[in-house]
Order: C-alpha cells, then sequence, then structure tokens
C-alpha cells in the first residue's frame, strides 16, 4: 500500500486526500437525466473497485451518508485492500430532534467522524445572532457516542462563528473551487476564512462538479489553502482517481504538474 500526505482532525490522522460520494449516488450537479445515469451506472461493485483504488493510495477517510451502501462498500473495501477507511458521515435532518437519530445512525455504521449535513447546519444557522440552534446538543451526543465532532456548511460565516463562539467541533466541510461554484461569496472571502480557521478544512468540490480540469482546479485548492486543511473529491472510475491521486501528490510535493495523457479531438491536430 502507498502512503499519502497526511494532516490531522481531532488527533486523528487523515489523508489531505478524501473520497467523495456524491458522484457515487448520483449527485452530478448537472441535470437529472446525468442523476439517472450515474444512479444506473455506478453500481455497488463498480463504487467498491473506486474506492480500493484510493484505498491502496493512503488515502484513508470517506464521506458519506450513514446507510447501509456506505457500511457495505466500506466492508468490501476492507476486505480486499486490508485498509479501514475513516466514515466522515453526515447525517441531516430539519432540527436537532430530527438530526440525533442520524448521529446515532453514524455511530451504528461504525464512522469515526459525524458531521451534521450542510441542510442542518445552515438550516439552523442565525447569523445575526452569532449562533447555531441545537449545537451543543448535537456536538454532545456525537462526542457520547464516541466519534470526533464536525460540521458541513456551504456558508463560509458558518466558520467564523463557530471558531468565535467556540463550540465544540474539529472541522468543518466548505465548499471552495476556482470559480465560485456554489459559493455563498467571492472565492478571495472563502479563501481568508479557511486561512484564518485554526481548525483544519474539508474543501468539497475541487473540480466544481467536473466543471474544471483536475490540474487546474486541484493546483488553485492545494495552493491556496492551509497545511492543515484536506480535500475531498468525487470520481466515477478507476482512471480518474488514479489519474486526481497523481496531480495531487505531485502538488503537495511542490512539483510542477506533471505531463498526462490528454484528452484528443481533430480540432487539435495541429497541436501535436
Amino acid at each position: 500500500m502507498d502512503s499519502f500526505p497526511m494532516t490531522a482532525i481531532g488527533g486523528e490522522p487523515i489523508s489531505r486526500m478524501i473520497a467523495g460520494s456524491n458522484w457515487f449516488r448520483g449527485y452530478s450537479h448537472y441535470s437529472s437525466a446525468k442523476d439517472k445515469w450515474i444512479r444506473e451506472y455506478m453500481t455497488l461493485e463498480l463504487i467498491t473497485e473506486v474506492l480500493c483504488v484510493f484505498a491502496c493510495n493512503g488515502i484513508n477517510a470517506y464521506i458519506a451518508m450513514p446507510d447501509d451502501q456506505t457500511k457495505e462498500v466500506l466492508r468490501r473495501v476492507k476486505e480486499e485492500t486490508g485498509v479501514t477507511m475513516h466514515l466522515i458521515a453526515t447525517p441531516s435532518g430539519e432540527h436537532i430532534d430530527d438530526l440525533l437519530p442520524g448521529i446515532e445512525a453514524s455511530a451504528e455504521a461504525g464512522a469515526r467522524f459525524c458531521l451534521p449535513h450542510q441542510h442542518w447546519t445552515d438550516g439552523n444557522l442565525v447569523a445575526n445572532e452569532q449562533r447555531i440552534i441545537g449545537i451543543e446538543q448535537a456536538t454532545r451526543r456525537i462526542r457520547e457516542l464516541g466519534m470526533i465532532p464536525g460540521l458541513s456548511t456551504h456558508r463560509p460565516e458558518t466558520v467564523v462563528i463557530c471558531d468565535k463562539a467556540g463550540y465544540d467541533v474539529e472541522t468543518y466541510i466548505q465548499i471552495y473551487n476556482a470559480i465560485g461554484f456554489l459559493c455563498q461569496v467571492e472565492t478571495d472571502w472563502i479563501e481568508r476564512v479557511i486561512n484564518n480557521s485554526p481548525k483544519p478544512i474539508i474543501c468539497i468540490k475541487p473540480l466544481a462538479g467536473g466543471r474544471i480540469l483536475p490540474p487546474t482546479g486541484l493546483s488553485f485548492v492545494y495552493h491556496s489553502i492551509k497545511p492543515i486543511d484536506t480535500i475531498c473529491i468525487g470520481t466515477l472510475s478507476v482512471g480518474e482517481a488514479e489519474d486526481d491521486i497523481r496531480i495531487a501528490r505531485g502538488l503537495l510535493a511542490g512539483s510542477a504538474v506533471q505531463a498526462r495523457e490528454l484528452q484528443y479531438s481533430r480540432s487539435k491536430k495541429s497541436l501535436t
């Protein structure tokens, strides 16, 4: 098994690349037709095959909802590779009473980390009052069940408010990419929030749902975040996973993006 550059979240070593699950679940951020195609295409066997690539390359964490599919795919990855990937579970709900069963389910799924999903976090953020409704109860229950608490958010003010309030969270999931796709404010503001936080940030959608080429998107994010931060990336195939991992390794080693096989069409004939 290969190693990968690491950070730590709540004292737990975590790779500076994390496998995401949106592309496995059919959340394409393109169209309902593409969502449907992904759900039909991404069988449990293929999801396992792709995740095994991450596991064999030293990526030791997976962000997903705490359900039977997640439990089964992580069981298969462990069986095939011998690697235990940490589950970063993202339960959801409208209010704290809706969230608590998801926290219980996260523990039952074997999650090491529990980060209430953006739907819950941002829905209960009261920015003008600088607080999140129900967060103390949520993080207390997460700790009681032996998991490390954090929050998933699309709003950078969540990070600022939580850091100021001293809430018991060890990390944040935050959208960040070069074109500002799904970002709530300009990317330079998000960069400032990420770098001003003492906590490690998990940056999601670094390729903006497939709208940015991997060398461009990964270079932008890795070169503008803290050394303790990490990124979460989704892939649809073994080849994509291998390519993204190789690019990330080079960037984190301080190397220029290495030559890679480019996509070809007849319009590029004069460039060859």
